[in-house]
């Protein structure tokens, strides 16, 4: 039996040291989280970041912090009404 999947949004793209990209999607009322790490060549030549992807429910780290929870919540609106959850951004 597969863990059931959780529709999240991207809310924060990070460029960091060694050309590493940290990717974070969060669930809509911004309450819980996952984070991605990919190369930035892995992002030019890899699949695409789409504006949502179904996670886990295993792989979801809950957001303790209420600012931080409030911020992934409106950014999950924002992206919601500009893109599809397939689309690339």
């Amino acid at each position: 039996m597969s863990d059931p999947t959780v529709r999240c949004w991207l809310v924060e793209r990070d460029f960091g040291a060694r050309n590493i990209v940290t990717l974070v999607y969060a669930t809509p009322d911004g309450s819980r989280y996952h984070q991605r790490e990919r190369s930035s060549t892995a992002l030019r030549t890899g699949s695409a970041v789409t504006a949502a992807t179904d996670v886990p429910e295993s792989d979801l780290e809950s957001v303790d912090d209420a600012e931080t929870r409030d911020r992934y919540a409106t950014e999950v609106d924002r992206v919601r009404e500009q893109y599809e959850p397939d689309d690339s951004i």
